[in-house]
C-alpha cells in the first residue's frame, strides 16, 4: 500500500502542467457557488447541533434531527423541474441558485426568532425548509458547473470538482467557525448568530449575480435523445421532463452497470456519514471547547480541506478517478479510527488537529474523486437531474441512515471508541465494490 500511495504523487512537471488547467476564470465562480453550497450546513448541522446540545437535549434527538437532511436524498425528484423551468430572471442556473438563496436569507432571519425549549417544532420545520432551499439550489449549482465545462474536457471536469470541493469546504469550514467563535468569545446567543449567517448568506447572493450563465442549448440536445409524437404538448412535456432523465441513464449504460453505479455512490461514504452526523456531540462531550472546534473542526479542517482538493483533483487528471476514490476509501477507515484513540485519551488538541488533517484529505480526496465521476456520467442534456439522482444516493447515508446514529451510540452506552471502529468498518464493503467496477470506472473515464 505503501508503494501504490508512492506511485500516486506526481512529479514536479506533471504538476506544473495539470496547474494550467485551473488558469480559467469559469473557476472562481464554481469555487464561490462552492461556498454557497456548503454555507446551509452550517445552519442546519454544526450551529443546530451545537445550539440543542448546550439546551440539553439527548444524542438521541439530536441524530433524529438529521432527517431534515433526507431532503438532499429526494431532490432529485423535483430536479427536473429545475433542468427544465426558467426562471423569469437572470436565466436557468442563476435564476434558481438567486431565488433560493433568498429564500434562505429568510429562514435564517425566522429562525432568530425562535427558542429550541419553547419552539423545537419550529425550529425543526424551519430547519427542514432551509434545507429544501438548499437542496434545491445545490441541483442548480452541479447544473451550473457541468455547464461550464465542455464534455470532452475530462481535466476541466477534475478542476472543476476540486474548486467545488474547495468552495463547500469554504463554506462549511471557514465560515463555519464563525458561530463558534461569537459563542464562546461573545453574549451572543445561538439565535442571534442566525442574524450573521442570513447576512454573510445574502452576501453570497452578489457572487451569483456577478457570475456569467452557461450557453446550452438544451432543447436542441433534447431533440437529439427524444422525438415529438402526436401525443399532446402536455405529454410531451410530463415525459421529457420526469421520464427521459432518469430512462437515457439507464438506458445509455445499461440496466445492470447503471444500478452498479448507483450502489457504489450510495455504500462510499455510509461510514463518513455517521461519523460527521455525531462530531459535535462527540466533541462537546469528550471536552472540546467551543473554540476548539471552530479552530481545529473548523479553520484547520478548511485549510487542510482546501489544499487537498487541489492535490485530489491533480492526482485525478494524471492518474485518474478510481485511483482517487481507492486511496481516499482507505484513508476516511483509518482516519475514524483516530476519533476512536480520541475517544480513550481524551481532549488532547494536539492528536485532534492529527485526526483533523487525516480526515481534512479523506473528506476532500473522496470528494473530488466523487464528484468528477458523477459528472462524467451526466448527458448535458439533464445535467442538473441526472446529478441530483446520483448526488441524492451520495449524502443518502448521511440524510437517511445516518439520522440514527445517536440511537446507535446510546445502544453502545456513550462507548464513543467502538462507535468510530464501527464506522470503519462500514468503508470495507464500498472498497470492495469499488474494485469490482474499476474497468468499467477507467471506461466511462476514457469515454
Amino acid at each position: 500500500m505503501a508503494q501504490y500511495a508512492f506511485e500516486l504523487l506526481p512529479r514536479a512537471e506533471v504538476l506544473l502542467t495539470a496547474l494550467k488547467t485551473f488558469n480559467d476564470k469559469r473557476y472562481l465562480n464554481i469555487f464561490l457557488f462552492g461556498i454557497s453550497s456548503g454555507f446551509p450546513w452550517i445552519m442546519i448541522s454544526s450551529v443546530l447541533s451545537a445550539w440543542l446540545k448546550d439546551e440539553g437535549l439527548s444524542r438521541s434527538t439530536i441524530g433524529l434531527f438529521g432527517i431534515i437532511f433526507a431532503t438532499y436524498s429526494f431532490n432529485f425528484l423535483w430536479s427536473p423541474l429545475v433542468d427544465k423551468v426558467k426562471p423569469p430572471l437572470l436565466g436557468q442556473r442563476k435564476g434558481w441558485i438567486f431565488a433560493m438563496q433568498l429564500c434562505i436569507v429568510l429562514l435564517c432571519l425566522g429562525m432568530s426568532q425562535l427558542t429550541a425549549t419553547y419552539d423545537l417544532y419550529y425550529v425543526a420545520f424551519v430547519g427542514l425548509l432551509i434545507a429544501i432551499a438548499s437542496a434545491t439550489q445545490d441541483i442548480a449549482i452541479d447544473g451550473f458547473r457541468i455547464d461550464c465545462i465542455d464534455k470532452d474536457d475530462k481535466d476541466g471536469l477534475s478542476a472543476a470538482s476540486s474548486m467545488a470541493t474547495a468552495g463547500w469546504w469554504t463554506g462549511y469550514g471557514g465560515l463555519g467557525a464563525i458561530p463558534f467563535f461569537l459563542a464562546d468569545l461573545t453574549a451572543w446567543s445561538w439565535p442571534d448568530i442566525y442574524l450573521l449567517l442570513a447576512a454573510i448568506m445574502a452576501l453570497l447572493m452578489c457572487a451569483t449575480l456577478i457570475a456569467n450563465e452557461p450557453l446550452i442549448d438544451r432543447e436542441a440536445l433534447l431533440q437529439k435523445i427524444t422525438h415529438k409524437t402526436n401525443s399532446s404538448p402536455v405529454v410531451y412535456w410530463v415525459r421529457t421532463t420526469l421520464v427521459t432523465p432518469f430512462s437515457e441513464f439507464f438506458t445509455r449504460n445499461g440496466v445492470k452497470l447503471a444500478a452498479s453505479f448507483l450502489l457504489f455512490i450510495f455504500l462510499f461514504k455510509i461510514g463518513e456519514a455517521f461519523l460527521g452526523r455525531m462530531s459535535i456531540v462527540f466533541y462537546k462531550e469528550i471536552g472540546f471547547s467551543n473554540s476548539d472546534i471552530a479552530t481545529y473542526s473548523k479553520l484547520l479542517n478548511w485549510w487542510v480541506t482546501i489544499i487537498f482538493s487541489l492535490l485530489g483533483g491533480l492526482v485525478n487528471i494524471r492518474y485518474g478517478i478510481y485511483r482517487g476514490l481507492m486511496t481516499a476509501g482507505v484513508a476516511m477507515a483509518a482516519s475514524n479510527l483516530l476519533f476512536a484513540l480520541i475517544a480513550q485519551t481524551g481532549p488532547s488538541t494536539s492528536l485532534l488537529a492529527v485526526t483533523v488533517i487525516v480526515d481534512g484529505f479523506t473528506g476532500a480526496w473522496s470528494t473530488v474523486a466523487m464528484v468528477a465521476f458523477i459528472s462524467l456520467l451526466c448527458n448535458r442534456a439533464f445535467s442538473a437531474t441526472q446529478y441530483a439522482l446520483m448526488a441524492s444516493l451520495s449524502v443518502a447515508g448521511r440524510t437517511l441512515v445516518a439520522s440514527s446514529s445517536g440511537v446507535v451510540v446510546d445502544s453502545l452506552h456513550g462507548d464513543w471508541s467502538l462507535f468510530f471502529v464501527l464506522t470503519a468498518a462500514m468503508v470495507v464493503p464500498s472498497l470492495c465494490f469499488l474494485y469490482a467496477i474499476r474497468h468499467h470506472i477507467n471506461r466511462v473515464e476514457r469515454g
